[in-house]
């Protein structure tokens, strides 16, 4: 990171989380607060557990089910002496609460087991107070599922995400070689600044790498003069709001509505939306308006003129353009 006038440089150099205090109570508490700092706009999440302590005693820090249905669990780490002096290897560790958490059998299951533990414990932040923490559990989850799709798919595999400010070789390594056998984990950094007292945080995702595929399209074949017919996108070809707006397939004064339901907002020309007089980005507003810890932001945020998705929207803008 830089520090940057028109005529300088200066490189800030990133501290640790031992260096400002910071505990892995610490971290587990921002992200599970914040999970959407490792998430992207593709991507909703619920967090449904933390610290779930299985039946050999091992602890998991976060557990999350994901828009596929898919349980994820998130470990972390401070920094990578933490995971360097660990007796068991952090994948490892990770691996076996993997295992453990494909023998929840459905939703219900999850509920009684980790989610309404969890909602009893951070009760004071969920609404519905007449509910009990199972009736709660499971309106939450089964909706969550529904509104993504992914009923019939609930945990039919499981994600591993591991998070630290930096990595050992061994632990890339073995990450690498597990991704190259179809084992769904990833290495993502958390990399604390701390500039004129206040601290900054860079996420970097280290693990699974991009395939050269990934790049192509963004920087060799711009996906909007290619007259190559293409069958798909990639992530990284999706644009984001900005670049609709620049488009012009959507305007700054548009309304915006949340997918199934009346709310709505205005959007802006940064890309923001403004909901009864406050300005929020769109993932705020519609994961504060679902209830869940991260969202896609283009499948839930619906253009109201045209009644289409914004991802809906981009797609098809771009499928013409090719």
């Amino acid at each position: 990171m830089y520090n940057v006038t028109k005529d300088r440089a200066i490189k800030i150099s990133a501290t640790s989380f031992a260096e400002i205090n910071y505990k892995e109570s610490d971290i587990e508490e921002l992200l599970r607060k914040n999970i959407d700092m490792i998430c992207d706009e593709e991507e909703s999440m619920l967090i449904v557990g933390k610290q779930v302590r299985n039946a050999q005693h091992g602890i998991s820090d976060l557990t999350a089910v994901d828009n596929k249905g898919n349980i994820v669990l998130v470990e972390i780490k401070r920094d990578r002496k933490d995971i360097e002096t660990r007796r068991e290897a952090f994948e490892f560790q990770a691996i076996r609460y993997a295992a453990s958490y494909a023998t929840i059998e459905d939703p219900d299951d999850l509920v009684n087991k980790i989610y309404s533990p969890y909602i009893e414990k951070y009760r004071n932040e969920f609404e519905d107070g007449y509910l009990t923490s199972a009736e709660l559990g499971t309106r939450k989850l089964l909706e969550f599922l529904r509104e993504n799709g992914a009923e019939s798919y609930f945990n039919k595999s499981q994600r591993i995400i591991l998070v630290a400010s930096d990595y050992d070789e061994q632990t890339l390594s073995a990450v690498a070689w597990l991704n190259s056998n179809n084992v769904d984990i990833a290495c993502i950094k958390m990399i604390p600044y701390k500039i004129k007292g206040e601290i900054y945080i860079s996420i970097e995702k280290v693990l699974p790498l991009n395939t050269a595929k990934d790049y192509y399209v963004t920087f060799l074949d711009s996906p909007l003069k290619s007259t190559k017919q293409k069958k798909g996108f990639t992530r990284r070809d999706l644009p984001k709001i900005d670049e609709m707006l620049e488009w012009g397939v959507v305007k700054a004064g548009d309304i915006i509505v949340a997918k199934g339901r009346d709310d709505e907002g205005i959007l802006l020309a940064n890309g923001n939306v403004e909901v009864k007089g406050e300005e929020l980005t769109m993932q705020k507003w519609l994961k504060d308006l679902f209830g869940w810890s991260s969202i896609q932001t283009y499948v839930f945020a619906i253009h109201k003129e045209t009644g289409k998705a914004l991802s809906q929207i981009r797609r098809e803008y771009m499928e013409k353009e090719l």
